[in-house]
């Protein structure tokens, strides 16, 4: 091969063609399984009024499921051990922020037990995460029976 017509010349130009066509191929790839590696555990939430709360930092996720199982973020921890798992991620940590999930069949002293677990790792804000109330659904007060 010469270039520019000179027959004692070399063209030494990389051909970038086959490290294009690899990398399209491995973008698709990646655009294709990356939903799927999405998972976690289902939990159906509370719903609740208020205005969802926007945030951009990553904030530790503690899911309670509908077997009562704890999840910090997407591994399972059992409840005796959730304090102290909490307490040594949080050592790192500059915010002390954690974000509870709990489905809404949970009974209410599993999540309370939860919570005070959290709260003994040493969290400073503890937020619950709901399903926002649809606009075209009312919500009615749930009337408690008293003896």
């Amino acid at each position: 091969m010469t270039a520019g017509g000179k027959e004692n010349g070399f063209l030494s130009d990389i051909n970038v063609t086959p490290f294009v066509d690899v990398m399209l191929v491995l973008l698709i790839i990646f655009m294709v399984t990356a939903p799927m590696m999405i998972h976690g555990a289902n939990v159906s939430l509370p719903e609740a009024t208020l205005d969802p709360i926007s945030s951009e930092k990553d904030h530790l996720l503690i899911t309670l499921d509908t077997q009562q199982r704890i999840f910090i973020n997407d591994f399972e921890v059992k409840l005796d051990f959730l304090g102290e798992k909490l307490a040594k991620i949080l050592e790192n940590r500059t915010d002390r922020e954690v974000y509870l999930r709990a489905d809404k069949a949970i009974p209410y002293g599993m999540v309370i037990q939860v919570m005070s677990e959290i709260k003994g790792a040493g969290v400073e804000k503890l937020g619950m995460v709901t399903e926002p109330v649809k606009k075209n659904e009312k919500r009615q007060p749930t009337k408690v029976k008293r003896k």
